[in-house]
């Protein structure tokens, strides 16, 4: 099968397409053929890592690309009596080792059938591609937070990819959401549930809790009130508390049963997924630069 990876060192592309063994589900596992896979920010840690280790001693370890997945169900492995062939499903995948192993930038993705979940009517399987990563996240990381109570809740960066979900993920629960974004992103974050939106924290204060996804970390801390709650997107580069704000932060895990109710949000048009565009497999490295470069919303999707 045909799959990205990090490119060889001194190669002047982020990315290149290598040819591996169609991979084969074991006990519990699926194998998904691979309709969309989203590039999101995870994948450029791992191309900038895969370069920050080219100048070490030692083999450079090169890593399989893509953690979003939607495509069809293909083959099933022992014990999995949920999922039938020909079933579309969407997943996050995480690859388990870093030399030229395949993400889900690939023909074939290999996942739990735990950490699947059935894409709904309604809903575009490319754009099925773009939910599980950044919602999850989201729903995971507001979940920190326990009960809204009605509740302020600021979110930074909040037309971004975990930004985005997390807003109206927040205002569904009850939350009073106020979105920091850019002014051209008012009437996506209007639509997402925010009550108001804003583009400098200069004025704001009085939050119960941040969540913290522009990672402007101290900046973030300011608007919430004594006893309040930060939460961060990447735990260890959270910021000191201060006041007796809680902080705290979390790693994203797979879940397809969280997956499913995000999914089925979507349908509903409560989430709304978002597309920059989409490029076949053997075209990556566009999309890859194009992600680095910003400028855009939504996430560049992979084809196969």
């Amino acid at each position: 099968m045909r799959a990205i990876v990090t490119a060889h060192p001194g190669s002047d592309d982020e990315v290149e397409m290598v040819d591996l063994p169609d991979p084969q589900p074991a006990a519990g596992q699926i194998r998904i053929r691979m309709a969309g896979a989203a590039v999101n920010a995870a994948d450029l840690h791992i191309i900038d890592a895969s370069r920050g280790a080219a100048g070490g001693d030692g083999p450079t370890p090169r890593g399989g690309l893509g953690l979003d997945v939607a495509g069809i169900v293909d083959m099933v492995g022992p014990g999995v009596d949920d999922l039938a062939l020909g079933t579309p499903v969407a997943a996050l995948h995480f690859p388990h080792a870093p030399h030229a192993t395949a993400g889900t930038a690939a023909e074939y993705v290999i996942v739990p059938a735990a950490d699947a979940a059935p894409v709904p009517d309604g809903v575009e399987l490319l754009d099925a591609a773009t939910v599980p990563l950044n919602s999850l996240t989201a729903a995971q990381l507001l979940a920190l937070l326990g009960p809204s109570r009605a509740r302020r809740l600021l979110v930074t960066g909040a037309a971004g990819g975990v930004g985005g979900y997390a807003v109206a993920l927040a205002a569904r629960a009850g939350w009073k959401v106020t979105a920091l974004a850019r002014a051209t992103d008012e009437d996506f974050l209007t639509r997402a549930g925010a009550a108001e939106a804003i583009t400098t924290l200069d004025r704001a204060i009085g939050f119960d809790a941040v969540l913290d996804t522009a990672l402007l970390n101290e900046a973030a801390l300011r608007p919430v009130r004594d006893h309040g709650a930060y939460v961060g997107v990447f735990p260890g580069l959270e910021p000191a508390s201060v006041r007796g704000i809680t902080v705290t932060s979390a790693v994203v895990v797979p879940d397809g049963t969280l997956l499913g109710e995000m999914l089925a949000l979507t349908a509903r048009g409560t989430l709304e997924p978002r597309r920059a565009g989409t490029v076949p497999l053997d075209r990556a490295a566009y999309a890859y630069r194009a992600f680095r470069a910003g400028g855009h919303r939504g996430r560049w999707v992979l084809t196969g």
